[in-house]
């Protein structure tokens, strides 16, 4: 997608859960894919980008499954735009971040990464997770958190997207990451992302459709459990994330909005996961649980994970 013909197809949701449902659905037609609000409080504009236009059973069935149980879907606006570097001007619109101990950056960031800080080269891509969105932002913020209290040796990033958050914790704990995701091309850009970033050796991404495959279950049980996904598969897989969890491991859940939290910690809750901090960033929320130990009661607030 470089000088050649783009197409962008826009639509707008209701809220930031149809946005994240329009945005996953998009990511099976689209090169790239982005969703923000237009205002606080108003609808969300989704948006994506491809050599062919955007048309045809294939677009209308991902979309009709978004719009599941809300409705029929919006009429998608598609537009052909001119030639220019459209991978380059999207790249730029990413300036890096400084979030807790890392340092987000793209390859066109000519800086250095500062002293100190944990360097994350990320570039936008069709996988999600640059660090631009508040769900990753607060599990990198989580994971600044935690390296500040223990170590971690068996870790696992369910949904890796990019693969940042199992990058991010490689680079920090200095310890093998299995990187899971249930798409294709998700799997091909983090072991991308982990190669350019220093980390291939660390970082071994795989297809799984979640806890399921034969690898995730014989790599466990997990010491650390990165899971930025969705509310409702996050709570559907709460017994899995148990199972997969060594007592005392700590899971960092996000892709959920504040009002989500209650349905996924009850979910938590009953497979003996309790809530032990919690960070909020732009109405989205990052959960750190704690599994308990065999020989303890459960807590709440420990200020050991």
């Amino acid at each position: 997608m470089s000088t050649g013909a783009v197409w962008r197809l826009q639509l707008r949701a209701a809220d930031a859960v149809l946005a994240e449902r329009a945005a996953a659905a998009l990511e099976s037609v689209c090169r790239a894919v982005s969703a923000f609000e237009e205002s606080d409080g108003g609808p969300w504009l989704v948006e994506g980008f491809s050599e062919i236009p955007l048309a045809g059973v294939e677009l209308e069935t991902a979309l009709a499954l978004a719009w599941a149980d809300h409705g029929p879907p919006p009429v998608p606006v598609l537009e052909k735009l001119p030639n220019r570097d459209w991978v380059r001007e999207n790249q730029e619109s990413f300036p890096p971040r400084r979030i807790g101990r890392f340092f987000v950056y793209g390859s066109h960031h000519r800086g250095r990464v500062p002293a100190g800080a944990v360097g994350l080269l990320i570039d936008a891509a069709t996988a999600f997770g640059t660090g631009e969105h508040a769900s990753t932002e607060g599990c990198l913020r989580a994971l600044d958190r935690l390296a500040r209290r223990r170590r971690y040796r068996g870790i696992l990033d369910m949904g890796t997207g990019t693969g940042i958050l199992g990058i991010a914790a490689a680079k920090t704990f200095a310890r093998c990451v299995l990187a899971a995701d249930i798409d294709l091309g998700s799997v091909r850009v983090a072991r991308e992302n982990a190669r350019r970033n220093g980390v291939a050796r660390r970082v071994f991404a795989i297809w799984s459709p979640g806890y399921r495959s034969r690898r995730v279950r014989s790599g466990g049980p997990y010491d650390l459990v990165l899971a930025n996904i969705l509310a409702r598969p996050l709570a559907l897989m709460a017994r899995d994330l148990r199972r997969a969890l060594a007592p005392g491991g700590v899971a960092v859940l996000a892709g959920l909005i504040d009002w989500q939290e209650p349905y996924v910690l009850a979910a938590h809750r009953m497979q003996g996961l309790h809530l032990v901090h919690r960070i909020a960033v732009d109405g989205w929320r990052t959960l750190i649980l704690r599994r308990s130990k065999l020989s303890e009661p459960p807590k709440e607030g420990d200020p050991n994970a």
